[in-house]
Parts: C-alpha cells; structure tokens; sequence
C-alpha cells in the first residue's frame, strides 16, 4: 500500500459505526515500549537511533501483524506527508516534528500504527470506530506479544516497562478516547465534567493529541498514569465509569436542549448546515464548528439526508493535509479556504 492511496478514502476508525458513535468517535489503547541495550532517544546517537528503527521495522515485518502495510520514513517524508499522517492519527505532532531516523508502520485499515522513534523507541497504537476498548486491547495486546518475541524491551521487575516518560513507567499504556459534547459545552456544563476528569488523573486533549485545542466540540480523555495498576484495571474503569459518565451527562444535556429550546437547537444546526452548502471561503476552525452542529442535528434527528459517516468525512477531508494532497501540491492558506468550500458544497448538495 501507498500513501497515496490513503488521500481519497475515511479512515476506517472514523466510519461512525461503533457502539455509541454519536457520542464516541473513536477508541485508542497505546502502548510505550524500548528496546533493552539502548538509551532512550534523549541520549540516544544519530547512529543508535537508526540501529533501533532498522531493528524494530525488521522485527514488526517478521512478525507480520500488519495486513497490507504501509511503511513511511518519517525522516525523509516531506512536511505534507507528515501533516497528513498527523491528521489520519497515524503518528502524533511530536514523531512529525522530531529529527533522525525515525518510521511509521501501519496495517491497510489504519487500524494499527507503530511509530518508531518517537518519545519512545517503539508506540504501538490501535483505534477503534465508537466504544470498544477491549477489543481494540486485544488486537494490541497480541501485537505486543509478536514483537517481543523477535525484540527485548527495556524491562523491570519491580517497575515493569520502562519508558521514557515517567508517567508512562509500568504498562506503558495510555487509553484514550475521542468525544464530541456540543451539547455540554452550549449549556456551559463542560468545565464541571473536565474537572471532575482532572480530580481523576485524566488528561484533557484537543483532537491531535497533547497541546491541541478542543476544534469542534471534540474531546480526548486519557489516563495520565500506569504504574501500580494493570491494563485491565486501567480500561475497565474507562469502560465501566468514566466515559459511561461523560456520555451520560452529554445525551442528558442534550435531551434537554431538544426539550427546552428546539428552535434555538434548529436555528443553530440548520444555519451551520445553510452556511457549509453556500459558503465559498472557509477556514478550518470555522468548518469544525459548523460540522460540530451538523453533527449533533443528525444525531437528534433534525437532518435526516445525512449520516454521522458523511459528517465525518467531512471533518476529515477538510483539514489542509488531506485538502492539499487531494490536489497534488502545497496551497495557501487562501487556496485551501477555497478548496474546502468547494469540496463541501459538493458532498452537501
């Protein structure tokens, strides 16, 4: 498989199909891994961190956990290549913006990544479309167990998996999980849920990850610390308690904005929906908003031609990486604002 090939189709975790899709876009269990006989990147040399991403992008390939792989060297990509991998999930802003050797692995359903030479020598990632944490733990956990057969990690008894990143330290794993919660932040509900999110040690993150803002009403939670608990423990009280609660709270907020204030809800959906099929110029933000709106009018039942799949295409497709190498060169920030107008009418109408 080509990059190229990736430019013109959803990627499968945004299919909107899962278990509580129109509230959970996607699920993420991430595991943080070294190889033993290394430093970690910080102190590592040009020469050693091209001996571990030559070791471990033999081991994944020897362990063929990857259905129709793709394998970029982030190293030599371009920076539009990296935007748009940043943009499919496929690595994260740091592996895009960091130096020497560094690769990306990932199976054809971009369900499976594994950055190589990011904070840690090896990120193993698995997302899946709606609410399903255990199933995409399974999938990893299988993943992990290959590659360790072919590579030693950096290990403890006492401390378990050793990672760069001392909240990391233990079972490396960090369990995410995407949200959109229009409905909490139009009734102002929003700020009380997060905290209650931070008094639980989790992390609150915009749509890429660390240091991006919430565009679009959509939300990461994840857990900040591993040591002293075991995965299980970790993704049952996400399943069983945390998110549970903030989906609560969401279709609870959002039953009673339907309730108490049908035409304001009708007048903000259908003029985000009248603006996107008529606008000619349109930046990123101001697409996520009204894709944000259009989003909860479909869920509510106040659109009925179109489908949270369509309305995250949109979301997708939009973003400058993918609006520039539909077109096949680097654009302005003008010619993209034109270019994802166009591109939106057309889906619209």
């Amino acid at each position: 498989m080509k990059l190229s090939d990736l430019s013109h189709r959803l990627a499968q975790w945004l299919a909107g199909t899962g278990p509580l899709a129109e509230i959970v876009i996607s699920s993420r269990i991430r595991l943080a891994r070294n190889v033993a006989g290394f430093p970690f990147l910080s102190r590592c040399s040009e020469d050693q961190r091209r001996q571990i991403a030559d070791t471990l992008q033999g081991a994944i390939t020897a362990a063929g956990v990857l259905d129709d792989p793709l394998t970029v060297d982030v190293e030599q990509a371009v920076e539009l290549d990296r935007q748009f991998l940043v943009e499919r999930q496929l690595i994260s802003r740091q592996h895009a913006a960091g130096s020497g050797a560094r690769r990306m692995l990932a199976n054809g359903a971009e369900t499976v990544a594994l950055m190589v030479n990011e904070e840690d020598h090896l990120r193993m990632q698995v997302l899946a479309t709606g609410l399903q944490l255990e199933s995409a733990y399974e999938t990893i956990d299988r993943i992990d167990d290959a590659v360790e057969k072919r590579v030693a990690y950096a290990y403890s008894g006492r401390y378990g998996y050793l990672t760069a990143c001392p909240t990391n330290v233990g079972t490396g794993i960090r369990v995410s999980v995407m949200l959109h919660l229009p409905a909490l932040k139009m009734t102002g509900e929003i700020e009380k849920v997060f905290q209650a999110a931070r008094d639980m040690r989790l992390a609150i993150r915009g749509l890429f990850g660390e240091g991006t803002e919430a565009g679009g009403d959509f939300f990461q939670v994840s857990n900040q610390t591993t040591l002293g608990r075991t995965e299980k423990q970790i993704i049952q009280d996400f399943r069983e308690q945390i998110i549970p609660d903030i989906i609560q709270y969401e279709k609870v907020a959002r039953e009673a904005l339907v309730d108490r204030k049908t035409d304001v809800i009708d007048d903000k959906v259908f003029r985000s929906l009248g603006l996107l099929r008529c606008a000619r110029l349109l930046s990123t933000s101001e697409t996520l908003f009204h894709l944000s709106l259009i989003r909860l009018g479909v869920h509510l039942g106040r659109i009925r031609d179109l489908s949270l799949q369509t309305v995250n295409e949109l979301f997708l497709f939009s973003q400058p990486g993918h609006l520039q190498k539909a077109a096949g060169r680097e654009m302005t920030p003008d010619e993209r604002a034109k270019a994802r107008a166009e591109m939106i009418r057309a889906k619209l109408n």
